[in-house]
């Protein structure tokens, strides 16, 4: 899928610039003290996991999608098994947002 692969592309961007944190307790890290401003979280992702950071991102009122599965999370920023993506970067975050909606300009 098109949209997939851009975002994936994004992803790999953002983590060779150092604009990523990754893993659940790395990602409530960031969200926690402010520097994460969208989340990312694999659509096979454990339900429990997924429940836990709506949660979170909800209370902090950061964005989240559910979107890619943890295969082409991982090898997208070049880790293994990882479930959900937290972008620290606001110029990664608004694009990859924007690739979401298909193109319609957010923010």
């Amino acid at each position: 899928m098109l949209i997939n692969s851009k975002i994936c592309g994004l992803l790999g961007l953002a983590r060779r610039a150092g604009k990523l944190s990754f893993g659940t307790e790395a990602c409530k890290q960031d969200i926690e003290s402010n520097k994460v401003k969208l989340i990312i979280i694999a659509t096979d992702a454990a339900e429990r996991t997924k429940m836990n950071f709506k949660n979170i991102c909800n209370e902090k009122k950061v964005p989240i999608f559910e979107i890619l599965n943890i295969e082409e999370m991982s090898n997208a920023i070049g880790q293994s098994n990882k479930a959900v993506i937290g972008i620290k970067d606001i110029n990664f975050s608004k694009e990859i947002i924007k690739i979401i909606n298909g193109g319609e300009a957010i923010g």
